[in-house]
């Protein structure tokens, strides 16, 4: 586990090349808020409607309560100088209470309807994610830098609601601004003037800060990564056994504490070099206010207000006008620099399959009249250059059950994932009934299949999901279920539960009981024969199976695959020798196949390898 380098040096270095490009970059990042904007319609359309209508309504409520109480306070100047009180006073001070009032509730329905929008799109943006990473290739999911990029894409998805919610207020800022700046427009346009020159230094501080912030998370991913890797192993139940027998809880928790300091110091220094520069921008802005709020008091020396009521709501505009410059500079600010942080969302949105059904694929013969047929196939992983598979050819006809074998890393599942689709060959062709894979439904074709894997999914849901999971495009009875799980032996594990097919499985959830891996073996197996397609695969299926339960579930293996193509693999030769065909794949093609008796003839790879197996059981 490598420990990125983090120290002073390369932070400084990294922090002088992000300047050069942050306003670059920022700038290239606001074409982020239109999409978050399209997802924010789409979350909840009648909510954003209202929101923004009652974002314009309160600032001219508090534009009125100013100029009410302009006229109270000018009322009672003149009540003070023994002078006839302005007409209506009273009416005047009832007004003021009752704007107040209507002020008071609909900032709170504001509120509320920001709450709303925001629950709206965290469940709207969540499912998308969702959506999206189920839609991705196998082959992205084995690509590191792309786990950077989801483990931030699924960060951005919840943790940008600030972005979500300083939209709302920026709206309304800029209609405060407008507002409280055309009185000040009236009256002098010095003072706005004054206003902006104080507001715009402290603005690129703060967007100077806030993309070296960025950029400083940007560059820990990867290290924040480790730590949590590092807190999984260091309390997971599946990693108790180890860390007392071999004592890694030291060790482990020195690498969290370097990674962690690491990233401390760095944010730190960032912090420090904040706070230094943006008090001394902070005194810029004061003496913006300060200096219109000098030339207001010094046209009211001279004469230029008529009551001491307009004099009284020129401050009120100079103190709002001034308060809300910063925050929507500071406001939008936010909003761009959010805006980077979802570079990495929109960019995981705008991901595409490279594996996907043309828009006219066919459909999967029913039945499979030929069967299927790799015709010089050969495969590389994304990435390497070493092919699994070279030029292998191989058929696997309708009623066939055909075993493939060989030792790790020959290939064996790797022609799974390509039978299944999971992958599309680098060279060569897949063939079923004579056409190329690439031009059938994708979902049609996988829902001809049933595949269990070795590394089978273990489902923290009751016995029955676990079972469903493995054909949830149709409802099934109770029957169904349970004849699919007999024909897995996992019935009998089933009738031991408490709870029977409703018992929670797993430990996640109260009331979870946990399940040996033969079990939970069991329970996979039940949605292959649940599924009830025309292929079946088995890649090692019994790998977790005692011999006496191995047996039971080949010697039924022959009537569950009647009609049925199956293909397995399996490095039991007892379990193969039962196989129509046998396939013996070596450095990624095809070196032998027949029957077990007729391999064991040949006495070639086959037959060495079946009796150094039984050898051992001698």
């Amino acid at each position: 586990m490598a420990i990125p380098n983090l120290n002073a040096q390369a932070m400084n270095d990294d922090q002088k090349t992000s300047s050069h490009s942050a306003w670059g970059d920022r700038i290239r990042a606001l074409k982020n808020v239109p999409q978050v904007l399209e997802i924010l319609w789409a979350s909840g359309p009648a909510v954003v409607t209202w929101g923004l209508i009652l974002r314009v309504i309160v600032p001219l409520l508090q534009l009125g309560i100013g100029i009410v109480a302009a006229r109270i306070i000018t009322g009672v100047s003149l009540a003070l100088r023994h002078q006839p009180q302005l007409p209506h006073f009273w009416w005047l001070v009832g007004a003021e209470v009752l704007l107040a009032l209507l002020n008071g509730i609909l900032s709170r329905t504001i509120d509320y309807s920001d709450q709303l929008l925001a629950d709206r799109y965290t469940y709207h943006v969540s499912v998308r994610v969702m959506q999206q990473a189920a839609q991705l290739d196998l082959t992205t999911y084995e690509d590191p830098v792309f786990y950077d990029r989801l483990e931030r894409a699924r960060a951005q998805a919840t943790d940008r609601l600030a972005m979500i919610q300083q939209m709302g207020r920026l709206f309304q800022q800029l209609v405060l601004t407008a507002i409280w700046s055309g009185v000040l427009v009236y009256r002098s346009p010095w003072m706005i003037l004054l206003l902006i020159a104080g507001v715009l230094p402290s603005f690129f501080g703060e967007t100077h800060f806030a993309f070296l912030g960025y950029a400083k998370n940007f560059r820990q991913t990867p290290a924040k990564r480790q730590m949590d890797y590092l807190r999984q192993v260091g309390g997971s139940k599946e990693a108790a056994k180890e860390l007392k027998l071999f004592n890694l809880s030291d060790y482990l928790t020195g690498r969290f504490k370097s990674l962690s300091k690491a990233i401390y110091e760095e944010d730190i220094a960032l912090s420090r070099k904040k706070l230094i520069w943006g008090g001394l921008l902070s005194l810029i802005s004061t003496l913006g206010y300060y200096g219109a709020y000098v030339f207001a008091i010094y046209e009211a020396v001279i004469g230029r207000y008529p009551t001491i009521g307009v004099f009284s709501l020129i401050t009120v505009a100079i103190q709002q006008a001034s308060s809300n410059f910063q925050q929507a500079f500071s406001t939008a600010s936010g909003i761009a620099d959010q805006a980077l942080f979802l570079t990495d969302l929109i960019a995981f949105f705008d991901m595409k399959p490279t594996v996907q059904s043309k828009p006219d694929g066919i459909l999967v013969p029913r039945p499979i009249q030929r069967g299927f047929e790799f015709r010089n196939v050969s495969f590389a992983y994304p990435g390497t250059e070493r092919r699994v598979l070279k030029n292998f050819n191989f058929t696997l006809h309708p009623g066939e059950r055909i075993a493939l074998i060989g030792e790790n890393g020959q290939g064996k599942t790797t022609v799974v994932k390509l039978i299944t689709r999971l992958y599309d060959p680098t060279e060569g062709q897949i063939l079923l009934d004579g056409v190329d894979l690439r031009e059938y439904n994708l979902e049609d074709l996988h829902h001809e299949m049933g595949v269990i894997f070795q590394d089978f999914m273990r489902y923290e849901m009751t016995a029955r999901d676990n079972i469903i999971v493995g054909h949830i495009e149709a409802p099934h009875t109770n029957e169904e279920i349970e004849t699919a799980a007999h024909k897995s032996l996992a019935d009998g594990v089933i009738a031991k539960l408490s709870g029977g097919y409703d018992q929670m499985l797993g430990r996640r959830f109260e009331t979870g009981v946990d399940l040996s891996g033969g079990e939970w073996q069991k329970i996979a197996l039940a949605r292959a024969y649940l599924r009830d397609a025309q292929l079946l695969i088995l890649d090692e299926p019994t790998a977790a199976l005692d011999a006496r339960s191995e047996l039971e579930v080949f010697e039924r293996f022959a009537e569950l695959t009647e009609g049925k193509m199956a293909l397995l693999i399996s490095h039991r030769f007892s379990t193969v020798r039962m196989a129509d065909r046998i396939v013996v794949l070596e450095g990624g093609q095809l070196v032998e196949e027949g029957t077990h008796q007729q391999l064991m003839a040949l006495g070639a790879r086959y037959a060495g390898m079946f009796e150094m197996q039984a050898a051992s059981y001698r």
